[in-house]
Order: C-alpha cells, then structure tokens, then sequence
C-alpha cells in the first residue's frame, strides 16, 4: 500500500478515478469515495475527502473556500445531487465556477445590519475564522491538504467553523448570528460526535463552541451540563480616526 507522503490527497483522488473506473456519464457516490479512501489511503480523514469533492466538482459554489487551482487542474467532478457526483465533461457542462466567475449584482450583500449586528451569519463566520484569537488565544482554523476549517463538511452537513486549540484538539464552533436557543445544543452535539468518530485521534479532545448576538436563558440552562460546551455573546463596535491632511487649519 501507498504511503500518504506520496501525493497530495487531491492527486489521490486521480488515482481514485482510475481505480473505481470511472468514466464520463458514470455516477459515484461520496459514501463509495470515502471507502475507496479507506481500503486504500486509510490514514486519509472523511472529513477530507468530502471537502475534496466541493473543491473538485465544477459546480458547487462553496468549492471557492477551499482555493480550487486557476489552471484548471482542480476540474474533475460535477455534483448530480446530495451525495452523487460523475466526471466533470468539458463542453458539455457549465463553465466551472472559480475565481473567474462573475458576480451578479443581486449577489452582493450588505454584511452589517445595525451598528451592532452581522446581517449575514457567513459574515460572522469569516470574521472569525480570521480573528479566532479573539475567542481564544491559541485557536487556530483547522487545515489540511488545502481544506480549511470554514464550512467543513460532517456527513452531509456543514460545521460553520472547525478549530484545532493548543493541546491540538478539535473545536468545534457553531454561529447564530442573532439569538441562540436551545436547539442548537443537538446541532452542536451531532457535529462534536461526528467528529470524535470519524476525525478524531483517540488522544484528541472535541469540545464545542456557540457564539451569538445573544445567547437565551434556555441555550444556558441546556449547556449547563455539558462541560465541553462554551457559549459567547458577539457585538460590533465602529471607531472613526481623523487623519490630518493640508485642507486642515
């Protein structure tokens, strides 16, 4: 068996394609992706390989988190469905998104509205995904084989933030970006498990995070119990310096 070192994991996933014999108009699932993975590359997380079919299907738009290559060489797949993806077919597809592609007028988004408040909840998560300092020291966004930690995909569904703290446990951070209730602690929980069970080593921590504009009294009472839980308040703040210039007297 091949050792990890030898390619990156997207290159791994050519290697898939000829292995599984895939050919244009033949359909896969991710469930038969992340077992070719574990029968061959089983050192290969399932979170990764998930993150690796957006990046590589030319068709899914949160592929642009995880930096698809420019020169076309992260083009491989087309997404059908929830869980089922073919060969991605120049000519016969849509261009692929990426850098490249345009931004229609109606996509563009106030990202604040009050003085105090995100519109947009993925405002908040990109903001703290690069200042993740400001929850705790240490807390760095979860990264590996060019996938972030932003929007990283559990079995379907997506953990706004993935973080890995000092002591190199998982952190696993869910946003609300006005009020928390108490249903997300089961969010939460489902994602803190998914983890532990397919991403985890055996010697690594998963602890959870919820940050909100404000967190409700039942959101505490039902974390109240739960030590690995923390809960966070966010609020927005505008300060405005004067630079002098020589229209000043």
């Amino acid at each position: 068996m091949a050792t990890l070192n030898e390619k990156p994991v997207r290159l791994l996933m050519q290697d898939m394609i000829g292995s599984m014999g895939l050919t244009p108009g033949v359909a896969f699932t991710r469930e038969q992706a992340v077992q070719w993975f574990q029968e061959h590359y089983p050192n290969v997380k399932q979170g990764t390989v998930a993150a690796l079919l957006i990046r590589l299907s030319t068709n899914i738009p949160t592929r642009m988190q995880y930096s698809p290559k420019a020169d076309g060489s992260d083009d491989r797949f087309f997404k059908l469905n929830s869980s089922q993806f073919r060969l991605y077919e120049p000519g016969v597809d849509p261009v692929p998104i990426s850098s490249l592609t345009p931004v229609e007028e109606d996509q563009v988004e106030v990202t604040v509205q009050s003085s105090n408040e995100f519109a947009y909840e993925h405002d908040l998560r990109d903001y703290l995904a690069r200042n993740l300092h400001i929850i705790e020291p240490s807390l760095k966004l979860y990264s590996e084989e060019g996938i972030t930690g932003v929007e990283f995909p559990v079995g379907g569904r997506f953990i706004d933030i993935l973080a890995v703290d000092a002591s190199g446990g998982y952190v696993v951070i869910e946003l609300k970006v006005s009020k928390g209730y108490d249903r997300v602690v089961g969010q939460l929980l489902r994602y803190m498990g998914w983890i532990k069970k397919n991403q985890a080593e055996p010697s690594q921590a998963v602890r959870g995070v919820i940050i909100a504009k404000e967190i409700s009294t039942d959101l505490v009472l039902a974390c109240s119990e739960l030590s690995a839980v923390s809960l966070f308040e966010y609020s927005l703040s505008v300060s405005v310096k004067r630079v002098e210039n020589s229209n000043d007297v």
